[in-house]
This record gives C-alpha cells, sequence and structure tokens, in this order.
C-alpha cells in the first residue's frame, strides 16, 4: 500500500451499538482503513462499493426473510468479486447464507465467535481468508437447522431416488432396479430437489453428503452406517 494510501470499507448493520462495536475493532486493529456505515443492503451506493475493499456485514439476530437478504447480497456478490466479504451469521440466517453467500471472496463468522475471528479475516485478506468460521460446521449447529429452512416432506418414492443417487447409481440403473421409466425416475429426483428448494445437481449432492441428509436418507455417514440401510441395500442387490 502506497504512503498515505486508505483501505475503505463498509460495515453493514441496523444495531448501533454493533456498528460502534466493529468499528472500534476494526480501526483499533487496522487504522489504515476509512469505513463508511450502512444499515442495510438498500443503503448502499455503487460508489461506496467501488472504492472498498472490504465489507463486514452483521447478520444476525431473528429475521423473516432471511433469504431474502441473502440474495440482495448474493447479487452484489456476483458483480464485485474483489471485495472480501465477511458476514456474521447467526442460526437464522446460517443455512441461506451457505447455500447463497459462500464463495472464493467471502468468509463466514458466527456470532458466537470471539473478536479474534473478525481481526484474523481481515488481516488474512480476499484470498487466504479461512472461508467458514469452525463454529458454524459443528455437528451440534447442523442439527439444530434444516437445510434451506425446509422442513422434510419428502415421498417414500423420493427419499428412495435421492438415497440411491447418494450412493452412486444413475438414473438408468435406479429406473431398472425399480422397475421405473427414467422419466418417471427423473420426475421423482426433481419432485424432491423441487420440495428441498434446491436448484441444481450440485446442491443436491451437498444435500444428500451432509449430516442432515445422510440421517434422513439413512445413508452412510459420520454416524455411522444405518441398520435400515443395511438391510434395504441387501434386498436392492439380490435383484441385479
Amino acid at each position: 500500500m502506497l504512503p498515505g494510501r486508505y483501505k475503505n470499507g463498509i460495515v453493514i448493520s441496523k444495531i448501533p451499538v454493533i456498528q460502534a462495536g466493529l468499528r472500534g475493532v476494526i480501526l483499533g486493529h487496522f487504522p489504515d482503513h476509512e469505513l463508511t456505515f450502512c444499515r442495510s443492503v438498500e443503503e448502499l451506493t455503487l460508489l461506496q462499493l467501488r472504492r472498498s475493499e472490504l465489507v463486514l456485514v452483521d447478520l444476525t439476530g431473528e429475521c423473516n426473510q432471511p433469504r431474502a437478504v441473502c440474495e440482495q447480497f448474493y447479487t452484489l456478490l456476483t458483480q464485485y468479486h474483489d471485495i472480501h466479504w465477511i458476514f456474521l451469521v447467526s442460526h437464522t440466517y446460517y443455512p441461506s447464507a451457505v447455500e447463497l453467500l459462500m464463495g472464493p471472496a467471502t468468509t463466514l463468522l458466527s456470532d458466537e465467535d470471539p473478536v479474534e475471528s473478525v481481526v484474523n479475516a481481515i488481516r488474512s485478506g480476499n484470498y487466504s481468508a479461512e472461508r467458514i468460521s469452525k463454529a458454524l460446521m459443528t455437528p451440534a449447529l447442523q442439527d439444530m437447522i434444516d437445510y434451506g429452512g425446509q422442513s422434510m416432506v419428502l415421498t417414500l418414492s423420493e427419499r428412495k431416488v435421492l438415497r440411491l443417487l447418494g450412493k452412486g447409481w444413475g438414473i438408468n440403473q435406479i429406473a431398472t432396479l425399480l422397475k421405473k421409466s427414467n422419466k418417471t425416475i427423473s420426475a421423482q429426483k426433481n419432485s424432491a430437489m423441487r420440495r428441498l428448494s434446491i436448484h441444481s445437481n450440485a446442491e443436491m449432492y451437498a444435500w444428500i453428503n451432509s449430516s442432515q441428509g445422510a440421517r434422513e436418507l439413512n445413508l452412510p455417514s459420520v454416524y455411522g452406517d444405518t441398520t435400515e440401510w443395511k438391510k434395504e441395500s441387501s434386498r436392492e442387490m439380490s435383484h441385479w
């Protein structure tokens, strides 16, 4: 950085005490930063974003539409790749934040992380920061939330299709095993994705491989190979 050149940053929070706290943390450790403060994403201006290298967003507390808020930030993330986005995330926002806000220029921190986590994330910069707090990845937290905030309402047929996909079977193999057409199997897969608010195959496999997906589908996971899966797998394989 050239002598006398300041880095521009933005702090977004609706809560004055959090704004003040983040201001003290950042300026106390990074006096070369000039900060702008906003209450919400709607208050941001194009000039602010073009000048900024850091945006620190407070996504904590309760919210009626956490996904809608995350979608607003997702739109900005796709346009401003050179900004390091740091999100302080509460349990309410976590599912939508992981789905929409994770990326090469973002860091997700838990609202339960210590102040040092914010400092370390800023110090690491845009390209070498740890991308998601370990506090957000603990099994206890994973168990408390539903993927995308949705309840599990899959039919038995949809569960079976996703279960087999999770075991690495293709649509053609599943259709042969279940004595159904490829079109029917594809329709059941797509129906399951709609129920889960999943929009791509990548998201589908991410859910299947998550701890929640493994439990919902009785797949082998960090929790062990379930008895139900072992029995059903043996029955299915006996048909070949």
